[in-house]
C-alpha cells in the first residue's frame, strides 16, 4: 500500500485525474490524504467533490478555506465571490448529498509521525491538541447546530488562541488557524490579512512554521494554503501548494519515500498572486 498525500485541488479535476494515473494509483491498495480546498476557482469543482466522496475511505480529506467558503453559501450565510466556481455544485442533483459529506470531514488527520492539515498550526498547539480542537469543530459541523456555526463562522477575532475561549469565539479561532494561518507570533496571535510570502513577514511575527518553541515539531506536517511560497519540502513540514490553479504544477508526495510526482497545470484560472 501507498499512501500519497495531494496539494491544492481547487477545482482542477483534469489535472487530478492525470496525477491519478501518473501514480497508478488503486483504490483497493492506496490512499490519498488531500490537504484540503477540493473546489473553487478551477473549473470543475463538482466533479473533484464527487470523485473524492466516491473514493470513500482510500481518500482522506481535510476541510481547507475554499470549502468552508462553499458551505457557507450554500447555507445562505456569504456571498459568491464573483471568481468562485461553485455554481455546478450548488445546481446539482446530489448537492445535499456532497454538502453532507463536506460538513464531515476534519480539520486535522493525525497518523503515526504524519499530520494533515490544510494551513498550518499555532506554535502552541501539541499534535494531541490540534486533533482535540478539530473535533471539536467536527463535533458541532455534525450536530444540528451547524447552521448557526456557519453563520457565525467568520471574521478575524478573536486574533490570539487562549485556552479559556468558548463558544464560536473558540471553534472560530480553531478554523481561521488550520484552515488560513500563514502567519503569527510566538504567542498564538495571527496576522490574516497578508498572503504574499515570507519577504513580506509583518512586523512581529513570522510563518507559523518556523517559530523555534513550535510545539508540533515532533511530526510531519502536511499542508497547503499557501500558493505563493511554491512547493516547500522541509523535513518536518510539506506544503504542497505548488499552484496548480495558477498554472503551476498538481503535486503528489508519496509518503513513504517523499517521491514526487507533478501534473502541469492546463489553463491558469487568474494571474498569479503576488509573491
Amino acid at each position: 500500500m501507498s499512501v500519497y498525500a495531494v496539494g491544492d485541488i481547487q477545482g482542477c479535476y483534469a489535472e487530478f485525474r492525470q496525477l491519478l494515473d501518473l501514480i497508478r494509483f488503486d483504490p483497493a491498495h492506496d490512499r490519498l490524504w488531500l490537504v484540503g480546498d477540493l473546489v473553487n476557482r478551477g473549473p470543475e469543482s463538482l466533479s473533484v467533490l464527487r470523485t473524492v466522496r466516491e473514493l470513500g475511505a482510500s481518500a482522506v480529506t481535510v476541510l481547507g478555506n475554499h470549502d468552508f467558503h462553499l458551505l457557507t453559501v450554500a447555507a445562505g450565510h456569504r456571498r459568491a465571490h464573483d471568481d468562485d466556481t461553485l455554481d455546478a455544485i450548488l445546481d446539482a442533483p446530489d448537492r445535499d448529498e456532497l454538502l453532507a459529506w463536506l460538513r464531515t470531514r476534519p480539520l486535522v488527520v493525525l497518523e503515526d509521525e504524519w499530520l494533515l492539515v490544510h494551513a498550518g498550526l499555532l506554535p502552541s498547539w501539541t499534535p494531541a491538541t490540534a486533533l482535540m480542537l478539530s473535533r471539536e469543530v467536527e463535533a458541532i459541523l455534525a450536530s444540528d447546530r451547524h447552521d448557526d456555526f456557519l453563520r457565525d463562522l467568520y471574521g478575524d477575532k478573536p486574533a490570539r488562541w487562549d485556552e479559556t475561549l468558548r463558544g464560536y469565539d473558540r471553534l472560530r479561532v480553531v478554523v481561521n488557524a488550520c484552515t488560513r494561518l500563514r502567519f503569527c507570533a510566538a504567542d498564538d496571535t495571527m496576522e490574516l490579512r497578508e498572503k504574499r510570502g515570507p519577504d513580506h513577514t509583518p512586523s512581529g511575527f513570522a510563518p507559523w512554521f518556523r517559530h523555534a518553541e513550535r510545539r508540533s515539531a515532533g511530526v510531519t506536517v502536511l499542508c497547503g494554503h499557501w500558493s505563493t511560497l511554491d512547493l516547500m519540502l522541509a523535513p518536518n513540514v510539506l506544503m504542497l501548494d505548488s499552484g496548480c490553479l495558477w498554472g503551476g504544477c498538481l503535486t503528489a508526495l508519496r509518503l513513504g519515500d517523499r517521491r514526487l510526482f507533478q501534473v502541469p497545470g492546463r489553463s491558469p484560472a487568474t494571474p498569479r498572486p503576488a509573491r
